[in-house]
């Protein structure tokens, strides 16, 4: 009887620790196996029908996930660690590119998670309550996932082949992270609110407030003579594949 060859693999821990995902997912395990990369891998990295439809990390990832999930539930932070935990297993944790004219290197490795609050995390349920300061308006929302990303990018394509000056992806992601108003479910409700009633200082405030609460990977690096907050990491092809020389 022919075996099969088991591929060696790692286990991810994630930002989220698995505490939004229903009970019955694996992900509410709050870790992930993968395995290390081999040729076939680098084969998806070079293909260019992949690269020039932007899906080229996303199918490198759903090859190395071993854990049977389903890729669309990820939450974009967690899927942020095991894009991170990819370039590790697969070239090593020394990750080399020029900033301010220089060659700066980080230790991938030592990318911490995002510190979050577990109090305001309802277990195995991803929804979440915010009172707008300005008008006091009732908000529950969710975090996004791979699969809400992906509709937010057909919907503003959409939007633009019917009017190429439309820059609606802020609005159509606040409709989309927003599921409720004032109790009101329905879509049309949440989408008038966005158009039309949720103040500018009252959205960027709910951003700000998603934004700290939202469980991430920590994917800055702090240069000599950088900026106090620190410079976002620059992740592209070469990020996944150092030799593609891009």
């Amino acid at each position: 009887m022919e075996q099969k060859q088991k591929f060696p693999t790692e286990m991810v821990e994630l930002p989220s620790k698995g505490l939004l995902y229903p009970k019955d997912s694996p992900l509410a395990e709050g870790k992930i196996e993968m395995k290390y990369m081999t040729a076939r891998e680098e084969d998806i990295l070079t293909n260019q029908n992949y690269i020039q439809s932007g899906v080229v990390i996303d199918k490198l990832l759903q090859s190395l996930i071993v854990t049977p999930i389903n890729y669309g539930d990820l939450l974009v932070g967690d899927k942020n660690a095991i894009l991170i935990a990819s370039r590790v297993l697969g070239y090593g944790k020394d990750y080399e590119f020029e900033y301010g004219g220089e060659k700066q290197v980080v230790d991938l490795s030592l990318l911490e998670p995002k510190e979050i609050d577990e109090t305001l995390y309802k277990s195995g349920e991803n929804s979440f309550t915010y009172i707008t300061p300005t008008t006091n308006t009732v908000l529950t929302f969710k975090i996004l996932t791979h699969a809400d990303e992906q509709a937010i990018d057909q919907e503003v394509k959409g939007l633009k082949k019917l009017n190429k000056e439309s820059s609606a992806e802020a609005s159509t992601r606040l409709k989309k992270m927003i599921t409720s108003v004032n109790g009101d479910v329905e879509s049309k409700t949440i989408r008038d609110f966005v158009d039309n009633y949720f103040l500018a200082k009252d959205s960027r405030a709910f951003r700000e407030y998603i934004k700290n609460i939202q469980p991430d990977v920590n994917l800055k690096f702090y240069p000599e003579n950088g900026p106090d907050g620190g410079v976002d990491i620059p992740i592209g092809i070469s990020f996944l594949w150092p030799d593609a020389g891009v």
